[in-house]
């Protein structure tokens, strides 16, 4: 993790280091190095000693006038542009009311997602389930390259869907597929315009999909699985379609090289179902989840749901030698890193840990015709008795009371930069100042009198929040914080203006969403069920 003790060397390094540069309507960073090359917090021991000039960050506007060559050199970035950035992939989506009341114990959720690598290896999904009761959220971390995060993005939620669903429905889907006819929809997604698709390979998603269902129906399970082992059943299972699709061979050479690079490539998943009070969390990798819990005095604490999945988690270390033999216990895991390479302990894909060598030669050489592709063509040292990795998620159970008021899901890249208590700080201060600047008062109360009260508050607790959505809120102050919490806008610009051979020294992906308890509807779940 970065501390923010580094911080300060951060912004002089990159102050020093770094100009704006304006040229054909767009800014850049341009790196002028001194002789003393600058060391990386997040690689230690690395560094760079040549000039560089990164990729655009900001489309100037054209209501923008041009400045003289002389102003553009130490042009500074304005507060404006920074949010533009900042919030170019905000999400945010409320439950509607129903009778102008809402039921649901979620009131609404807010996303967020700003690269570092380029193109950004992290991804997101959020969807309603239609066909069973509940609410899924995922964030996903891709590694070399984002092929697989962003496939399992398209289709995890499905195959937790379809695992859920009674044997009558599954029925009527087979039936409609079967006689061609509309199928009942599974999932209302939630998605920001920017989401990308895999539109080429959309139909054979859907006919893994129909595989699966058809084996689930020779199940003959009545009433469909129990969610905890729905979300187990469904990682493992998608991670086996994901090596299976690889290996056949197809003639189309897009979907035959699209499958590899889903397939060799990586990434870990954090998915979050709350169906009413049951919140079920199954995680894979090191991205994770925490709670907000608020008790009745007003004080806030922190409640971890999941557990990161390296080689800082003990149990996960004895899991992973444990399945090796005591002869590969020095080398199963090297520098904190699975064979030396790999930083999470469980992934999807990565077939180069999973599969035998002879297969993955045999498949390489028969079906990688592309020069790309080829650097998949390796193995790791030590590479002795595969599988090293899977896909099976750690999944936890947690009843929501009244007191639990948010779920914070991200990357690593969050949690690289805050600690947790920060972020449930951060987060019930937007709280706080979301409730003041929206207070839940009928009209006939909103005198001047309470209006000027309301007023004076807000000048009293220094009332200021920039952002509406909390995710783009925790993103700010995870780039932007000095070693004392506070936000400084010169580090801000200088983390947000990096170039991109640079960002990812400093920053990984960050991708959080967080989602917002209904208190009300919690406790009035608890009070029927006592009067029952």
């Amino acid at each position: 993790m970065m501390s923010r003790t580094a911080s300060g060397f951060i912004l002089s390094s990159i102050k020093n280091s770094f100009t704006l540069v304006q040229s054909e309507r767009r800014w850049y960073s341009k790196c002028v190095l001194t002789r003393n090359s600058i060391r990386f917090p997040r690689y230690p021991g690395k560094s760079l000693t040549r000039s560089s000039l990164c990729y655009p960050i900001y489309q100037i506007s054209k209501s923008l006038s041009h400045t003289s060559a002389e102003e553009d050199v130490n042009f500074q970035v304005q507060p404006n542009q920074i949010n533009y950035i900042l919030r170019a992939n905000e999400l945010s989506h409320k439950v509607p009311d129903f009778d102008g009341k809402n039921r649901s114990t979620i009131l609404k959720f807010d996303s967020n997602l700003l690269a570092s690598n380029s193109p950004c290896e992290d991804r997101r999904s959020a969807a309603t389930c239609l066909q069973t009761k509940g609410h899924m959220f995922g964030v996903f971390d891709g590694h070399a390259g984002s092929a697989c995060a962003q496939s399992i993005s398209e289709r995890l939620f499905y195959y937790i869907a379809v695992s859920l669903m009674s044997q009558e429905t599954l029925e009527e889907i087979e039936f409609a597929r079967e006689h061609m006819k509309p199928v009942l929809p599974i999932l209302k997604w939630h998605k920001h315009k920017n989401d990308y698709v895999y539109k080429e390979v959309a139909s054979l998603y859907v006919d893994h999909l129909r595989v699966y269902w058809q084996e689930l129906l020779q199940h003959d399970n009545e009433s469909g699985m129990k969610v905890a082992d729905a979300m187990s059943y469904a990682f493992q299972r998608l991670d086996t379609d994901i090596s299976l699709a690889a290996q056949v061979p197809t003639e189309d050479e897009l979907v035959r090289n699209l499958m590899l690079q889903i397939a060799f490539s990586g990434s870990t998943a954090c998915i979050s179902h709350i169906d009413g009070i049951n919140l079920t969390i199954a995680n894979t990798g090191d991205s994770r989840a925490i709670m907000g819990v608020q008790d009745e005095n007003g004080n806030w604490s922190t409640l971890p749901l999941t557990a990161e999945h390296n080689a800082f988690n003990n149990a996960e270390l004895q899991r992973v030698k444990s399945e090796h033999p005591p002869s590969e216990g020095e080398t199963v895991v090297t520098e904190d890193r699975l064979l030396g390479i790999l930083m999470p302990l469980r992934a999807f894909g990565d077939v180069r840990f999973k599969w035998s060598q002879d297969l993955q030669k045999s498949v390489l050489h028969n079906t990688c015709g592309s020069e790309p592709l080829n650097i998949y063509q390796y193995s790791p040292s030590n590479y002795h008795t595969p599988p090293y990795l899977t896909a099976a998620p750690e999944v936890t159970s947690h009843k929501l009371t009244p007191q639990d008021k948010f779920l914070i899901m991200a990357t690593d890249g969050l949690w690289d930069m805050l600690e947790d208590q920060e972020m449930v700080k951060l987060v019930a201060e937007h709280l706080s100042e979301d409730s003041l600047q929206e207070p839940h008062v009928s009209v006939e109360k909103r005198s001047l009198g309470y209006m000027h009260n309301l007023l004076l508050k807000r000048r009293a607790r220094g009332f200021h929040m920039q952002d509406q959505n909390v995710a783009t809120h925790l993103i700010r102050h995870a780039i932007g914080s000095n070693e004392h919490g506070e936000l400084e806008q010169e580090k801000l610009v200088a983390m947000l203006t990096l170039p991109e051979d640079l960002s990812r020294m400093y920053r990984d992906d960050i991708t959080v969403t967080v989602i917002f308890f209904n208190s009300n509807a919690i406790e009035a779940h608890y009070k029927e069920n006592e009067n029952r």
